[in-house]
């Protein structure tokens, strides 16, 4: 899809407002605020966010979107992939989910491992000695659970792309890798996080490039390389490095986008980038309407760079 940027069309999603996945006081904010400052900063769609924030009523949300010329792009869905207890709970959260993105005629369902304790004392530090991982066993569950949630998908006529996410079982390049071996008999994409795949020990242009083929959608978060590195000294969990703002407006962090975005030109990315930056929420210090603003405006300034780049050239 094009759109204003051109080759790249930028959407915002309620985690920059520091909207937690479970009902709480961040809940309690005024979606159509929430709405009204990313049309404000010029963005062209939204994702979901956690199912139950934003009305879960087509007939009520696709007005608000609409009037906003907003477009709605898809849901994140964490899910117990390693749990085969969990198979059953996990494609009826899917076909929930799906249902109500299919009546706003979403296109993406962004699927991710759900974060767990153990996996969080380790976030950042998924390679040091005494982290668990995946059996073979678990892993095989992981490739039929997928299989079953891409037919569940489909169902509504969405893609279905995974997130790999710090303080779960598919958080570094490797632990991605063997991801995309488990699930080799499906057509499921990649949902690049720029700020995850460092968190995670990774390069997202690197990760661009090895995954060229399947990547289908594009979260971009820019991360305090300091905070990082202190987060992984002093062990913090990934909600305690979130408190100490490891992530920050887009180009105020250590992520080259230039790189980046010079990457997914080369490969022919065209489509959707989702700019979000998980914040604290209740931090006073944190203005989301001027974040997602100034983020907006220096990505613009990275695709006009490569613009002017290519017509020199």
């Amino acid at each position: 899809m094009k759109g204003p940027e051109g080759q790249f069309v930028f959407a915002s999603a309620p985690d920059s407002w520091g909207v937690l996945d479970y009902p709480g006081p961040s809940w309690e904010q005024s979606y159509e605020k929430m709405l009204d400052e990313m049309m404000d900063a010029g963005y062209a769609g939204t994702e979901l966010g956690p199912y139950g924030f934003f009305p879960p009523d087509p007939e009520i949300l696709q007005p608000q979107l609409t009037k906003r010329k907003l477009k709605l792009l898809g849901s994140f869905v964490p899910v117990r992939m390693g749990d085969p207890a969990a198979g059953v709970a996990v494609l009826e959260r899917i076909r929930k989910v799906g249902k109500l993105l299919a009546a706003l005629q979403a296109s993406f369902l962004v699927m991710a491992d759900d974060q767990s304790t153990e996996r969080n004392a380790f976030s950042g530090r998924a390679k040091d000695p005494g982290c668990p991982t995946l059996t073979a066993e678990q892993w095989r569950h992981v490739g039929k659970v997928v299989a079953d949630s891409e037919k569940v998908a489909n169902e509504f006529g969405l893609d279905l792309v995974f997130h790999p996410h710090v303080a779960t079982y598919v958080e570094t390049p490797d632990e991605c890798e063997r991801f995309f071996d488990a699930t080799s008999n499906t057509n499921v994409g990649l949902c690049l996080d720029t700020g995850h795949c460092l968190y995670g020990q990774g390069d997202s242009v690197t990760e661009a490039e090895k995954y060229k083929s399947k990547l289908r959608l594009v979260h971009i978060k820019d991360c305090d390389g300091a905070v990082l590195q202190e987060s992984r000294h002093n062990k913090w969990t990934f909600e305690e490095a979130i408190e100490h703002k490891v992530f920050t407006v887009i180009g105020q962090g250590d992520i080259d986008f230039l790189a980046f975005f010079r990457t997914l030109a080369k490969n022919g990315y065209s489509g959707w980038s989702v700019v979000e930056q998980d914040v604290k929420f209740g931090d006073s210090t944190i203005r989301p309407a001027e974040s997602v603003a100034a983020s907006l405006k220096y990505l613009r300034g990275i695709v006009a760079a490569l613009d002017g780049a290519k017509a020199a050239s």
